[in-house]
C-alpha cells in the first residue's frame, strides 16, 4: 500500500493547523500510480482546492485528510478501507478509486456506516441491488455518459457501431449503456485487458469490418494510446467517433489536435456556464497551471457537500447516521460546479448529460457543447434498489 504523504499538507498555515488537531477526518482514496494516476490526482487536486477555499473546514471543524493510493488493485483497496475506519477513525471517505477496486472495498464502507462519496466510479450493482445507504455516487452511474453517446448516435441516424472498452466491471457498464439507447447493428463489441496500451490489432478489426459509428470508453493513458493509434490508422476525422473517458482535460493536453473531430459524453465541462464552476475552473488552472478535468470537478464537489451536511448535523459527524442523511440531504442544495445536481433513491446522481465535441482552432484544440442529450437523467438501476 503506497501512501500519499503529501495529500495531509495543505497550503497556508491555517490549513497546516487542521491536519494538526482535527476535528472531521477524510479517507481520501484511488489510483496515485501508473498509467491512470491523472485520474487520482486530479480528484485529489480537486478535493484540496475545495478544502482550501473553505479555509480548512468543513462547518467550523477543522478537517484533516489522510490519503493512500489504491494502485488500481481490489485488494489494496479493500487495505486501504480497513486502514481508514480501524486505524484512521475517519468520519468520511471520498475517491474509492475504479469499480473493480470500489467493489472489492464494498462491504467493509458498507458496514462501517461511514459516508463515502464515490468520485470517479458508479457500477451497476452499486446502483441496483447492492446499494447502501453510506454509498453515495457523487460522479455518475457508470453507463450514464455511455447511454447519452447512444442516444446521441441513434439521433445522428447512423446504422451501425462498433463497441470497445477495458474488460472490468465499468467497461461493461459503459457498453452496456451505450446500447441501451442505440437501436441500430452493433457489428462487434470488443474487451481488451484493464492496462492495454497497444491496440493496432484490435483497430485492424475494426477497420476490416467497416462499421458507421465508433463508440470506446478508455479512460486516462488508455484513452490517449488509443486515440494517437486511431489517428496512425488514418481513422481519426474519417470514421464517426464517439468516446466517454478518452477525452477529457487532462487528454486533451497529451492529444491537442490529434482529438479534433471527437465527440464524447460527459456531466460536466470548463465550459458550463454557471459561477460555481467559472470559480473553480479559474482557481484550479492558476493553482496546479493546468485545466481541470471531471475527475477533479467531482472530487471538488464532495468537499463541498461535506462541508454542507457538517454544518446541517452542526459538526456533530460522530453520529454517522445523521451525517448519512445530511450527506443526502444536502446533495441537492449544496454549490456544485454542474449547476444542478441531486441524489436519487439509490445514492446515484440525478443530473443532465451533455455531448461535447473536440474542435481545432488555429493550432490549439477547444471544447464545444454539441447538445444536452438528458436533462434530469436517472439511471437504470434504481428500482431494484431498496433504499427509501
Amino acid at each position: 500500500m503506497k501512501k500519499v504523504t503529501s495529500a495531509v499538507f495543505l497550503a497556508g498555515s491555517v490549513l497546516a493547523a487542521a491536519s494538526a488537531h482535527a476535528d472531521v477526518t477524510v479517507g481520501f482514496s484511488g489510483v496515485m500510480s501508473g498509467p491512470a494516476a491523472v485520474l487520482g490526482q486530479d480528484q485529489h487536486d480537486g478535493f484540496m482546492l475545495a478544502i482550501e477555499q473553505l479555509g480548512g473546514k468543513f462547518g467550523d471543524q477543522k478537517v484533516n485528510v489522510v490519503s493512500e493510493d489504491d494502485q488500481l488493485k481490489p485488494d489494496v483497496g479493500a487495505q486501504i478501507m480497513q486502514k481508514f475506519i480501524e486505524r484512521d477513525k475517519v468520519d468520511a471517505i471520498v475517491g474509492l478509486g475504479f469499480s473493480n477496486v470500489l467493489m472489492a472495498e464494498l462491504r467493509r464502507v458498507k458496514e462501517s456506516g461511514v459516508p463515502a462519496l464515490a468520485t470517479n466510479a458508479g457500477p451497476a450493482p452499486v446502483a441496483g441491488k447492492l446499494c447502501s445507504k453510506n454509498l453515495f455516487g457523487l460522479a455518475w452511474q457508470n453507463d450514464t455518459m455511455s447511454e447519452a453517446m447512444g442516444q446521441y448516435v441513434q439521433d445522428l441516424g447512423l446504422k451501425s457501431a462498433y463497441l470497445m472498452a477495458p474488460s472490468y466491471q465499468a467497461g461493461k457498464d459503459k457498453l452496456g449503456g451505450f446500447k441501451r439507447y442505440y437501436k441500430g447493428k452493433i457489428v462487434k463489441e470488443v474487451y481488451t485487458p484493464l492496462g492495454q496500451l497497444d491496440y493496432s490489432a484490435e483497430i485492424s478489426n475494426l477497420q476490416a469490418a467497416k462499421p458507421d459509428a465508433l463508440f470506446v470508453f478508455y479512460p486516462g493513458g488508455l484513452g490517449i494510446n488509443f486515440v494517437r493509434q486511431l489517428g496512425q490508422a488514418g481513422l481519426m476525422g474519417h470514421l464517426p467517433f464517439f468516446s466517454e473517458g478518452a477525452i477529457d482535460s487532462n487528454t486533451l493536453v497529451a492529444l491537442k489536435t490529434q482529438a479534433a473531430g471527437s465527440i464524447y459524453g460527459a456531466t460536466w465541462s470548463p465550459v458550463l456556464d454557471n459561477a460555481q464552476n467559472k470559480k473553480f475552473v479559474k482557481a484550479f488552472q492558476e493553482k496546479y497551471g493546468h485545466t481541470p478535468s471531471e475527475y477533479a470537478a467531482n472530487a471538488y464537489d464532495a468537499a463541498y457537500l461535506l462541508d454542507a451536511a457538517v454544518r446541517k448535523v452542526k459538526g456533530n459527524v460522530s453520529d454517522r447516521a445523521a451525517f448519512v442523511a445530511a450527506v443526502k440531504e444536502a446533495g441537492s442544495t449544496f454549490p456544485t460546479v454542474r449547476g444542478k445536481f441531486a441524489f436519487n433513491t439509490n445514492n446515484m446522481p440525478i443530473q443532465n448529460v451533455y455531448a461535447f465535441k473536440a474542435v481545432k482552432e488555429g493550432d490549439q484544440i477547444a471544447v464545444k457543447k454539441l447538445a444536452t442529450v438528458f436533462t434530469d437523467h436517472q439511471d437504470a438501476y434504481v428500482s431494484k434498489c431498496d433504499l427509501k
